[in-house]
């Protein structure tokens, strides 16, 4: 049995691949650099796709998490920014917009400048050829560039980048695309997870790994709208994931939420006790390797 104890804000905001929200300052002299709180990169964040809402960790909170494990920078884990001009279909280009997405969030977050610019330059090119460049405005992706060298700057730059396309794809009625995406961006997040564990097993991450199981039955549901070929076989595939995860059990446990007055904060300090067996955590590894491989081609080089 694993205890994990839940301290949250009862405040959330949509996000993607970096913290839910942000601040700026005028120190520098340019008037360029943007900080945040330790508090915004380990916020849950919520969606709400086709009239279905839920909450997923951003894939910066997980690559957080493994940070704070103890776990080194591995560029090995991460889809090949090189394979960008490989993904020919608009199905493959959403997918993977989400998969570099949290890639690039990973390698912000362990300060790897060089390779941040070049999953920067490969969001942007799918971006474009989604149609949907218009998201990521001039001005948010040369701040980005400006701040490639600042953690925390590009923690935040990526965040309000993601969210404007996410806001953007449903104003312009592309669900499909923003399902996706998020979809992209989830697997490989717990594709992170469990490479993590697999490399280093704590408990956190165990309980991670998890705790997706709700929002994997969420997904399921929102893609299981989509009939196209391609949809319909990825469905199947997380499906056949959330099989595994049936025998994953929660057990809630209330205790009175507690308010910061003065702060308009609420935490919410109710425990989950997780029931979750190796041999379990050792399945969902190989069936999100399988997933995962097969959108970046990892599974042909």
């Amino acid at each position: 049995m694993i205890k994990k104890s839940i301290l949250g804000v009862a405040i959330t905001t949509l996000g993607f691949a970096a913290c839910s929200s942000c601040r700026e300052t005028k120190a520098d002299e340019k008037k360029d650099e943007i900080v945040q709180t330790d508090d915004d990169t380990v916020k849950r964040t919520q969606f709400n796709i086709s009239g279905e809402l839920f909450s997923v960790p951003s894939p910066v909170q997980t690559a957080l998490l493994i940070q704070k494990s103890g776990i080194t920078y591995d560029k090995a884990i991460l889809s090949s920014s090189s394979k960008v001009n490989t993904y020919s279909t608009d199905y493959l280009r959403s997918l993977n917009l989400g998969i570099y997405g949290a890639d690039l969030g990973y390698v912000s977050l362990y300060n790897q400048n060089q390779d941040a610019l070049a999953y920067l330059g490969a969001v942007k090119q799918l971006a474009d050829k989604l149609g949907i460049s218009a998201a990521f405005d001039a001005s948010t992706m040369e701040r980005i560039q400006k701040n490639v060298t600042n953690k925390d700057s590009m923690m935040v730059l990526v965040g309000i980048a993601y969210r404007s396309s996410d806001a953007y794809l449903k104003q312009s009625k592309r669900n499909d695309v923003s399902s996706l995406v998020l979809t992209g961006g989830w697997i490989e997040s717990l594709y992170f997870s469990t490479t993590a564990y697999k490399s280093k097993p704590n408990n956190e991450i165990k309980n991670r790994i998890a705790e997706q199981k709700q929002t994997l039955g969420s997904l399921v549901k929102i893609l299981g709208t989509d009939q196209s070929p391609e949809v319909s076989g990825l469905t199947k595939e997380l499906a056949d994931l959330a099989k595994i995860y049936e025998g994953i059990t929660f057990k809630y446990n209330f205790v009175e939420p507690t308010t910061d007055t003065a702060k308009k904060i609420t935490f919410i300090n109710s425990t989950t006790e997780v029931t979750v067996s190796e041999e379990q955590i050792k399945e969902i590894t190989t069936k999100i390797s399988e997933i995962r491989n097969k959108i970046t081609g990892a599974s042909q080089s």
